[in-house]
């Protein structure tokens, strides 16, 4: 019997299960699926080459295939280790706008605007540049500029100079929109994930009990209250009990999937697979949201670039010693070391594209590879309208959830990303990139509107940051109320990127780090 259960060691779960287990008299179990977070792929920024493209650590979820996409598979990879997400990610440290979190407020979500959660930024936040208004130190979760930049990076940053593209050094301080680098959740040149920064330091607190490898499959239920769960590890099944709480940290995919196991959701959908209605929430799974992301990648006879090739190989060898000597040089790169928020059009309040410039040549998530060096670049639509949803493929615990993103649904995200394209090629065709630019992975015919758009729904996919599946509000569709209560029930709350209303303009780690920040101090709260 422990006082809370927290399923998900991720960006959201690592955070509350800290939290809550600072207090000695307060018992914590957290489950995750996943197994430990050791391997040197994990801690060695540049390893998330190697994670993102297989089930290393990953879920490596496929979606139905894509209507708008040409009938294609998208891939989900996420986090199946301590940490989560935060221990695959490429540690790119982004709030979003901060407009973004007045909309929640405005959603019906007092307590949730901009000014509200500012303080558990900082409050999260080890911000190496020191603090400030916007940023915070002395935090668990370890923010820091990269100890070994690539000149192309800054190439980048001149070719959007030379198209009169405005500067930012701090996407997060007072104006998001520009272009400049990206701060990461490293410390020392190795990967800072939620885990690192909030489980590790706390591993041998007697009332936190860690249980990796334990697939959650049902909650556990007395009428509509939430009174533990059921998981297996190993084969076994075994039953673990909470006299206060259960919450959930599963994110977008793994939350709505365990309710609707657990008889929680429409009831179209669990009569389907023969699930008993145990409360009808017809918003779980519904709300489905993410950054829709084309990437534009060169070849590049530069070994400043990233490759494969003879000499790139001795380079990495090199980079691999520099690293284990002094945690500096080329295997501490997030890869994506450069960026930019941007506006298609000037008369918007507030960037409506992200751009994420990649020191190698990406293609379909790194699952093809190419002989040589190269670069590429991502451009995302940061606020879709198209809206997916997330159900069960089966009752069995262990199947994959049926997932579908419905990418570009509605023609305004087409018209965006079309917009886009067209800004980060501008970039890409700047003379600072002269010396650097060969042939590129894929020809697009820019002379027309439709052969770039047949281009955009050939290759575009996710940009990693599903979110809204649980979201929060008091409307008929929300699965949460501000205070994070799973509407309806006792005793379960949710504590993850799910809970989202609406996708935030950027990277959605930090984000929901904030989440469990503000979601412990409200369960604190209401154990007073």
């Amino acid at each position: 019997m422990f006082d809370y259960i927290v399923v998900g060691s991720g960006s959201g779960g690592s955070v509350i299960a800290s939290r809550l287990s600072e207090d000695p008299a307060v018992k914590v179990c957290l489950l995750e699926a996943g197994g430990p977070d050791k391997s040197i792929l994990i801690h060695a920024p540049i390893g998330v080459a190697a994670i993102l493209p297989r089930k290393f650590f990953n879920w490596g979820f496929d979606t139905v295939p894509q209507k708008h996409l040409k009938g294609r598979k998208g891939y989900q990879p996420r986090g199946k280790t301590l940490g989560g997400s935060s221990s695959i990610n490429a540690m790119l440290y982004v709030r979003g706008h901060k407009s973004d979190y007045d909309d929640w407020a405005a959603l019906g979500n007092p307590g949730w605007s901009y000014d509200d959660v500012l303080p558990y930024f900082k409050k999260a936040e080890n911000n190496e540049r020191g603090a400030d208004d916007y940023h915070g130190t002395g935090g668990p979760l370890n923010v820091a500029d990269l100890r070994s930049g690539t000149p192309v990076s800054d190439v980048f940053t001149d070719a959007a100079m030379q198209v009169q593209l405005p500067t930012n050094m701090d996407f997060n301080g007072e104006e998001q929109e520009g272009v400049g680098p990206y701060q990461t959740t490293q410390k020392n040149g190795e990967r800072w994930s939620a885990a690192k920064g909030y489980l590790t330091p706390n591993l041998n607190r007697p009332n936190l009990h860690v249980i990796t490898n334990a697939l959650a499959t049902k909650l556990l239920m007395e009428g509509k209250k939430v009174v533990g769960l059921t998981y297996t590890q190993k084969g076994q099944t075994h039953d673990v009990k909470a006299s206060k709480e259960v919450i959930l940290c599963g994110g977008a995919f793994a939350s709505p999937q365990l309710l609707l196991l657990s008889g929680i959701g429409p009831g179209e959908e669990l009569a389907k697979h023969g699930i008993e209605v145990v409360h009808e929430l017809p918003g779980v799974g519904a709300n489905l949201q993410d950054h829709i992301d084309y990437v534009t990648a060169y070849k590049s006879s530069s070994r400043e670039t990233m490759g494969i090739s003879l000499g790139g190989g001795i380079d990495l060898m090199k980079g691999i010693m520099e690293w284990r000597k002094q945690r500096t040089g080329i295997i501490t790169s997030p890869l994506a070391e450069r960026g930019a928020f941007l506006k298609t059009d000037p008369s918007l309040d507030r960037p409506d594209i992200q751009l994420h410039f990649v020191i190698g040549p990406l293609d379909d998530h790194a699952r093809k590879t190419h002989l040589g060096h190269g670069y590429s670049c991502h451009v995302c639509v940061l606020r879709p309208k198209s809206r997916g949803t997330v159900g069960l493929q089966s009752a069995d615990p262990s199947a994959a959830p049926m997932i579908d993103p419905n990418f570009l649904a509605e023609q305004e995200d087409l018209d965006t990303l079309l917009k886009g394209f067209k800004v980060m090629q501008k970039v890409l065709d700047a003379p600072a990139f002269d010396h650097y630019r060969g042939k590129p992975l894929y020809e697009v015919d820019t002379s027309s509107d439709e052969a770039i758009i047949d281009a955009l729904r050939s290759r575009s996919d996710t940009v990693y940051h599903p979110v809204g599946t649980c979201k929060m509000g008091t409307d008929p569709m929300a699965v949460v109320d501000p205070e994070l209560k799973v509407h309806g029930i006792e005793g379960l709350r949710i504590a993850d990127a799910s809970i989202m209303p609406t996708l935030i303009g950027g990277n959605t780690n930090a984000p929901t780090v904030m989440i469990g920040e503000k979601g412990a101090d409200m369960i604190k709260a209401s154990a007073a």
